[in-house]
């Protein structure tokens, strides 16, 4: 018995003007790459639910800066108006079961300040992602132009930028941010003119700047491989002799052929720049308060662990499934853009 194909699509119809009872021609239609690599990923349970949840999370942070503008959600103001009230007095646990969970407030309020988690979470959520977008952003620029010039050019220039890439990925890349930090966050402050009230700018630029330089060289070293493969094949060669310019061989010829390994590179480094967004803030060198990322929220919360379990256990689980869903999302992603992968 033959092989079912799965990626051919077999279209039967009937010739005009064929005898009637005739056997009908089968047309085959080819697919393109990508809608190949939709077919295996729509097969794929967990990468869809992993996708939606991808979105979801994506549209929060996209209308959760508006929310905030518009008063709908409010992470900012502060509630203390006795301990008669759900919240308390300053300095003491929210009244009520699970941090003062209500109708009005969710995920219950901060103790000591009763500001609402709930708010602060879905704030924090777009706090994160775009420090971690903006850090996926740098990297794969760097990185697909470097690897794409070292991987073409080869000889002195291969040897230079991957000795430099060496160098760069022989740095403790925690012990830099944290040693750097105050330098370049003042330097970034001189450089764009911000004051004390552009902590939040500066801190953001920061952590962009540090963590897609420190990780561009993985990518880097992946786009080389790939050029390396592509670089003698026909249509470079082609290219060369019509007098094609290396620029235009570089980003007209080689790049399409390197969105498959770019995309995948930053489904999956995504997420490790949102643990490391949330991991720096927790050590200080992030996001500070008032101004709400998922680190600076877990960082308040491990002092109230005892009084108030639920404080740090919801932006915790919250952290995760961000974490989680980017991460089997990029998995499910990889297999599927993968010719080679299982169908």
């Amino acid at each position: 018995m033959a092989a079912p194909m799965s990626d051919l699509e077999l279209e039967t119809s009937s010739v005009e003007g064929a005898p009637e009872g005739g056997d009908p021609t089968v047309a085959i239609r080819g697919r393109s790459p990508l809608q190949l690599a939709w077919l295996r990923l729509r097969h794929d349970r967990v990468s869809l639910t992993a996708m939606l949840f991808v979105i979801f999370f994506a549209l929060v942070a996209i209308i959760a800066p508006i929310l905030s503008s518009a008063g709908i959600i409010d992470p900012y103001t502060f509630h203390n108006t006795g301990a008669d009230s759900l919240v308390g007095g300053p300095g003491t646990v929210p009244n009520g079961p699970w941090g003062g969970i209500s109708t009005d407030h969710w995920f219950g309020v901060e103790p000591g300040t009763g500001r609402d988690v709930l708010s602060r979470i879905v704030l924090g959520i777009a706090f994160s992602l775009m420090i971690a977008t903006g850090s996926v952003i740098v990297s794969c620029v760097l990185g697909m132009v470097v690897g794409i010039i070292t991987g073409y050019m080869g000889g002195v220039t291969d040897f230079f930028f991957g000795r430099f890439m060496d160098v760069i990925l022989s740095f403790p890349q925690l012990l830099m941010l944290l040693a750097l930090s105050p330098v370049l966050k003042q330097r970034i402050a001189d450089l764009i003119g911000e004051s004390n009230q552009g902590a939040v700018s500066v801190s953001a630029i920061y952590l962009i700047a540090v963590l897609g330089f420190f990780g561009w060289p993985y990518l880097a070293r992946i786009i080389r491989g790939q050029v390396l493969t592509l670089r003698n094949r026909e249509f470079v060669e082609a290219a060369r002799s019509l007098g094609a310019t290396r620029r235009r061989i570089w980003f007209r010829e080689l790049l399409p052929n390197l969105w498959a390994p770019l995309i995948v590179y930053a489904s999956l480094t995504l997420p490790q720049f949102i643990g490391a967004e949330a991991a720096l803030s927790y050590l200080g060198v992030g996001i500070q308060a008032p101004t709400p990322s998922l680190g600076n929220i877990l960082n308040d919360a491990v002092s109230w662990y005892d009084p108030d379990p639920a404080f740090f256990f919801l932006p915790g689980i919250v952290l995760v499934l961000v974490v989680l869903a980017f991460n089997m999302f990029g998995d499910g992603l990889r297999d599927a853009l993968d010719p080679k992968s299982g169908r």
